[in-house]
């Protein structure tokens, strides 16, 4: 007997979003991050956006809560990938991509590093609307809460170019 797994309705995710910036250079914490969320606009709303986000990480084997998985050692056969560009982030999973531009802080620290620290949130939030700029404040309220961290998967991810 085998069993099938249900393959996730990634349109009940709406839309799909990344947000990247740096900790605190002053402080010594100048990490890229990326934060991938949904919007929670999907065609069920923010409730079934977030259960298709705990169904696209549990198919993609990412973890939700304190583990940090490794996609550098092996990136081509990590289910994430980074590919930067100048200043645009291509985000790319199976079945799904996004874009965001990065400040140039978010590139130099990447170019330093080779890598960067990746959350994807299973919280909608539908504040943080592509194109619309994010404060220092709201960002944090969002991506600093206790629930929003253990409700997220995390990975550091190497962060690719395209070759010359």
């Amino acid at each position: 007997m085998t069993s099938t797994k249900a393959e996730i309705d990634r349109s009940k995710l709406g839309t799909l979003c990344v947000l990247a910036w740096i900790g605190d250079p002053d402080e010594a914490h100048d990490i890229p991050y990326l934060l991938a969320y949904t919007l929670g606009d999907g065609p069920d709303g923010p409730q079934a956006a977030e259960e298709a986000a705990r169904g696209l990480l549990e198919e993609l084997g990412l973890p939700i809560g304190d583990v940090v998985m490794d996609g550098v050692r092996n990136p081509a056969g990590f289910p994430v990938q980074i590919l930067l560009e100048g200043n645009q982030i291509a985000l790319t999973m199976p079945g799904l991509n996004a874009k965001c531009i990065a400040p140039p802080e978010w590139v130099a620290a990447a170019d330093d590093s080779g890598q960067a620290y990746f959350l994807f949130a299973t919280r909608a939030w539908p504040e943080a609307v592509p194109g619309q700029p994010v404060s220092a404040e709201t960002l944090q309220a969002f991506a600093g809460d206790e629930e929003v961290l253990t409700g997220s998967a995390h990975a550091v991810l190497a962060v690719r170019r395209l070759q010359k």
